[in-house]
Protein backbone atom coordinates (compact mmCIF):
# COMPACT_ATOMS: atom_id res chain seq x y z
CA UNK A 1 0.00 0.00 0.00
CA UNK A 2 1.37 3.63 -0.84
CA UNK A 3 1.62 6.53 1.44
CA UNK A 4 -1.10 8.10 -0.02
CA UNK A 5 -3.04 4.76 0.19
CA UNK A 6 -2.20 4.25 3.80
CA UNK A 7 -2.93 7.79 4.57
CA UNK A 8 -6.17 8.01 3.09
CA UNK A 9 -7.12 4.68 4.54
CA UNK A 10 -5.90 6.17 8.29
CA UNK A 11 -8.46 9.03 7.89
CA UNK A 12 -11.36 7.01 6.73
CA UNK A 13 -10.91 4.75 9.57
CA UNK A 14 -10.94 7.73 11.61
CA UNK A 15 -13.61 9.11 10.19
CA UNK A 16 -15.76 5.83 10.68
CA UNK A 17 -14.96 6.10 14.70
CA UNK A 18 -14.87 9.55 14.90
CA UNK A 19 -17.30 11.37 17.14
CA UNK A 20 -19.67 9.94 19.36
CA UNK A 21 -23.19 11.31 19.87
CA UNK A 22 -22.13 12.42 23.49
CA UNK A 23 -19.66 15.39 21.39
CA UNK A 24 -22.71 17.17 19.96
CA UNK A 25 -22.82 19.46 23.05
CA UNK A 26 -23.68 22.79 23.85
CA UNK A 27 -20.30 23.87 23.09
CA UNK A 28 -19.68 22.83 20.00
CA UNK A 29 -23.69 24.03 19.09
CA UNK A 30 -22.25 27.45 19.97
CA UNK A 31 -19.14 27.02 17.48
CA UNK A 32 -22.09 26.05 15.27
CA UNK A 33 -23.61 29.34 16.17
CA UNK A 34 -20.66 31.41 15.72
CA UNK A 35 -19.86 29.85 12.29
CA UNK A 36 -22.75 30.70 10.60
CA UNK A 37 -22.89 34.05 12.18
CA UNK A 38 -19.22 35.31 10.94
CA UNK A 39 -18.30 32.57 8.25
CA UNK A 40 -22.28 32.66 6.37
CA UNK A 41 -24.35 35.55 7.45
CA UNK A 42 -21.35 38.04 7.13
CA UNK A 43 -20.93 37.10 3.41
CA UNK A 44 -23.98 37.35 2.51
CA UNK A 45 -26.10 34.22 2.86
CA UNK A 46 -29.84 35.10 4.13
CA UNK A 47 -32.23 31.68 2.95
CA UNK A 48 -33.59 30.65 6.37
CA UNK A 49 -34.18 27.15 5.59
CA UNK A 50 -30.19 27.05 4.48
CA UNK A 51 -28.97 28.90 7.80
CA UNK A 52 -31.46 26.00 9.88
CA UNK A 53 -29.43 23.55 8.89
CA UNK A 54 -25.99 24.82 8.66
CA UNK A 55 -26.79 25.69 12.84
CA UNK A 56 -28.23 22.23 13.45
CA UNK A 57 -25.94 19.68 11.56
CA UNK A 58 -23.09 18.79 13.77
CA UNK A 59 -19.77 19.21 10.99
CA UNK A 60 -17.38 17.78 13.41
CA UNK A 61 -19.01 14.55 12.84
CA UNK A 62 -17.99 14.54 9.17
CA UNK A 63 -14.47 15.03 9.57
CA UNK A 64 -11.82 12.45 11.27
CA UNK A 65 -11.16 12.60 14.66
CA UNK A 66 -7.52 14.21 14.58
CA UNK A 67 -9.36 17.24 12.92
CA UNK A 68 -12.64 17.87 15.03
CA UNK A 69 -11.30 20.49 16.23
CA UNK A 70 -11.00 22.21 13.44
CA UNK A 71 -14.36 21.02 11.86
CA UNK A 72 -16.08 24.53 12.36
CA UNK A 73 -12.97 26.98 10.75
CA UNK A 74 -13.23 28.94 8.33
CA UNK A 75 -11.62 26.24 5.25
CA UNK A 76 -12.36 23.09 3.85
CA UNK A 77 -10.80 19.92 5.63
CA UNK A 78 -9.03 16.50 4.13
CA UNK A 79 -11.27 13.16 4.47
CA UNK A 80 -8.80 10.50 3.03
CA UNK A 81 -8.35 9.78 -0.67
CA UNK A 82 -7.40 13.14 -2.18
CA UNK A 83 -10.67 14.36 -1.16
CA UNK A 84 -12.65 17.48 0.73
CA UNK A 85 -15.47 18.50 3.16
CA UNK A 86 -15.94 21.79 1.81
CA UNK A 87 -15.54 25.26 3.62
CA UNK A 88 -18.78 25.71 5.60
CA UNK A 89 -19.48 29.06 3.75
CA UNK A 90 -19.28 27.31 0.06
CA UNK A 91 -21.52 24.12 1.83
CA UNK A 92 -24.26 27.41 2.62
CA UNK A 93 -23.79 29.13 -0.54
CA UNK A 94 -24.45 26.63 -2.58
CA UNK A 95 -26.99 25.38 -0.66
CA UNK A 96 -29.03 28.75 -0.87
CA UNK A 97 -28.62 28.78 -4.51
CA UNK A 98 -30.76 25.46 -5.22
CA UNK A 99 -33.75 27.52 -2.91
CA UNK A 100 -34.01 24.18 -0.90
CA UNK A 101 -37.02 23.93 0.61
CA UNK A 102 -39.60 20.34 1.90
CA UNK A 103 -39.79 17.91 -0.24
CA UNK A 104 -37.14 19.27 -3.47
CA UNK A 105 -35.88 16.20 -4.84
CA UNK A 106 -32.10 16.78 -5.15
CA UNK A 107 -29.40 14.98 -6.80
CA UNK A 108 -25.84 15.41 -5.42
CA UNK A 109 -22.15 14.27 -7.58
CA UNK A 110 -19.59 14.24 -5.05
CA UNK A 111 -20.89 12.46 -1.26
CA UNK A 112 -17.77 12.66 0.37
CA UNK A 113 -18.27 12.58 3.95
CA UNK A 114 -21.47 13.21 3.89
CA UNK A 115 -21.68 16.87 5.28
CA UNK A 116 -23.61 18.59 2.41
CA UNK A 117 -26.40 15.79 2.01
CA UNK A 118 -26.68 16.13 5.66
CA UNK A 119 -27.25 19.65 5.15
CA UNK A 120 -29.54 19.27 2.29
CA UNK A 121 -32.49 16.86 4.13
CA UNK A 122 -31.87 19.19 7.41
CA UNK A 123 -33.09 21.55 4.87
CA UNK A 124 -36.39 19.44 3.77
CA UNK A 125 -35.06 18.07 0.23
CA UNK A 126 -35.03 14.62 -0.29
CA UNK A 127 -31.31 13.42 -1.34
CA UNK A 128 -30.35 11.10 -3.86
CA UNK A 129 -26.06 11.52 -3.63
CA UNK A 130 -23.81 9.29 -5.40
CA UNK A 131 -19.97 9.01 -4.90
CA UNK A 132 -16.82 7.50 -6.76
CA UNK A 133 -15.25 6.03 -3.83
CA UNK A 134 -16.91 3.09 -2.57
CA UNK A 135 -14.74 3.55 0.87
CA UNK A 136 -16.14 7.07 1.08
CA UNK A 137 -19.77 5.90 0.15
CA UNK A 138 -19.89 3.66 2.52
CA UNK A 139 -18.80 5.23 5.48
CA UNK A 140 -21.33 8.28 4.61
CA UNK A 141 -24.24 5.62 4.45
CA UNK A 142 -23.47 4.33 7.78
CA UNK A 143 -22.89 7.82 9.61
CA UNK A 144 -26.36 9.33 7.51
CA UNK A 145 -28.07 6.53 9.24
CA UNK A 146 -26.35 6.61 12.51
CA UNK A 147 -27.16 10.17 12.66
CA UNK A 148 -30.66 9.72 11.55
CA UNK A 149 -30.48 11.54 7.89
CA UNK A 150 -33.68 8.94 6.77
CA UNK A 151 -33.97 11.09 3.87
CA UNK A 152 -30.42 10.46 1.85
CA UNK A 153 -30.22 7.80 0.13
CA UNK A 154 -26.40 7.13 -0.79
CA UNK A 155 -24.85 4.92 -4.17
CA UNK A 156 -21.41 4.13 -5.04
CA UNK A 157 -21.07 5.10 -8.87
CA UNK A 158 -20.10 7.67 -11.31
CA UNK A 159 -21.88 10.94 -11.16
CA UNK A 160 -20.97 11.84 -14.62
CA UNK A 161 -23.97 9.60 -15.60
CA UNK A 162 -26.08 10.86 -12.57
CA UNK A 163 -28.66 8.88 -11.58
CA UNK A 164 -30.93 8.19 -14.00
CA UNK A 165 -33.61 5.94 -12.27
CA UNK A 166 -34.77 8.60 -10.03
CA UNK A 167 -34.34 11.34 -13.07
CA UNK A 168 -35.64 13.95 -12.86
CA UNK A 169 -34.38 16.33 -10.13
CA UNK A 170 -35.72 19.51 -9.11
CA UNK A 171 -31.82 20.43 -8.12
CA UNK A 172 -28.29 19.01 -8.57
CA UNK A 173 -25.54 19.86 -6.93
CA UNK A 174 -22.34 19.32 -7.99
CA UNK A 175 -19.51 18.98 -5.38
CA UNK A 176 -16.19 18.54 -7.61
CA UNK A 177 -14.80 20.39 -10.37
CA UNK A 178 -15.97 18.94 -13.95
CA UNK A 179 -14.28 20.05 -16.97
CA UNK A 180 -17.72 20.61 -18.47
CA UNK A 181 -21.05 20.39 -17.74
CA UNK A 182 -22.06 16.75 -18.38
CA UNK A 183 -24.68 16.40 -20.90
CA UNK A 184 -26.60 13.25 -18.49
CA UNK A 185 -27.18 15.70 -15.39
CA UNK A 186 -28.52 18.65 -17.69
CA UNK A 187 -30.82 15.68 -19.39
CA UNK A 188 -31.70 14.52 -15.83
CA UNK A 189 -32.34 18.37 -14.60
CA UNK A 190 -36.19 18.91 -14.18
CA UNK A 191 -37.70 22.35 -16.27
CA UNK A 192 -37.80 25.06 -14.12
CA UNK A 193 -34.74 22.92 -11.99
CA UNK A 194 -31.42 24.35 -10.92
CA UNK A 195 -28.14 22.90 -11.10
CA UNK A 196 -24.56 24.43 -9.38
CA UNK A 197 -21.23 22.88 -10.55
CA UNK A 198 -17.69 24.14 -10.36
CA UNK A 199 -16.06 23.77 -13.68
CA UNK A 200 -12.72 24.27 -14.95
CA UNK A 201 -9.14 22.11 -14.44
CA UNK A 202 -7.25 20.93 -11.11
CA UNK A 203 -3.96 23.16 -11.51
CA UNK A 204 -5.99 25.84 -13.65
CA UNK A 205 -9.20 28.30 -12.70
CA UNK A 206 -12.64 27.00 -12.05
CA UNK A 207 -16.02 28.70 -11.75
CA UNK A 208 -18.54 27.87 -10.18
CA UNK A 209 -21.64 27.76 -12.45
CA UNK A 210 -25.37 27.89 -12.15
CA UNK A 211 -27.43 26.35 -14.16
CA UNK A 212 -31.17 27.06 -14.86
CA UNK A 213 -33.26 25.14 -17.15
CA UNK A 214 -36.46 26.68 -17.76
CA UNK A 215 -40.00 24.87 -18.31
CA UNK A 216 -39.25 24.46 -22.26
CA UNK A 217 -36.12 22.79 -22.07
CA UNK A 218 -33.92 25.79 -23.07
CA UNK A 219 -30.89 26.03 -20.64
CA UNK A 220 -28.86 29.11 -19.48
CA UNK A 221 -25.47 29.25 -17.77
CA UNK A 222 -23.99 31.75 -15.35
CA UNK A 223 -20.78 32.36 -13.67
CA UNK A 224 -20.72 32.94 -10.15
CA UNK A 225 -17.52 33.22 -8.39
CA UNK A 226 -14.05 31.37 -9.10
CA UNK A 227 -13.46 28.12 -6.90
CA UNK A 228 -11.14 25.53 -5.95
CA UNK A 229 -12.57 21.98 -5.46
CA UNK A 230 -11.29 18.47 -6.34
CA UNK A 231 -11.78 17.24 -9.54
CA UNK A 232 -14.45 15.36 -10.61
CA UNK A 233 -13.24 12.13 -11.36
CA UNK A 234 -14.56 9.35 -14.15
CA UNK A 235 -14.45 5.11 -13.90
CA UNK A 236 -15.19 3.70 -10.78
CA UNK A 237 -12.73 3.43 -7.67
Amino acid sequence: MGLARAIGAALLGALATASAAGQASEERAAERLEMVEQQIVARGVRDEATLRAMRIVPRHEFVAAPLAAAAYHDHSLPIGLGQAISQPYIVAYETELIQPREGLKVLEVGTGSGYQAAVLSAAGCTVYTIEIFEELASSARRRLERLGYRGVSVRHGDGNFGWPEQAPFDAILVTAAATYVPPSLVEQLKPGGRMVIPVGSMYGAQNLLQVDKDSSGKVRTRILLPVAFVPMLSGLH
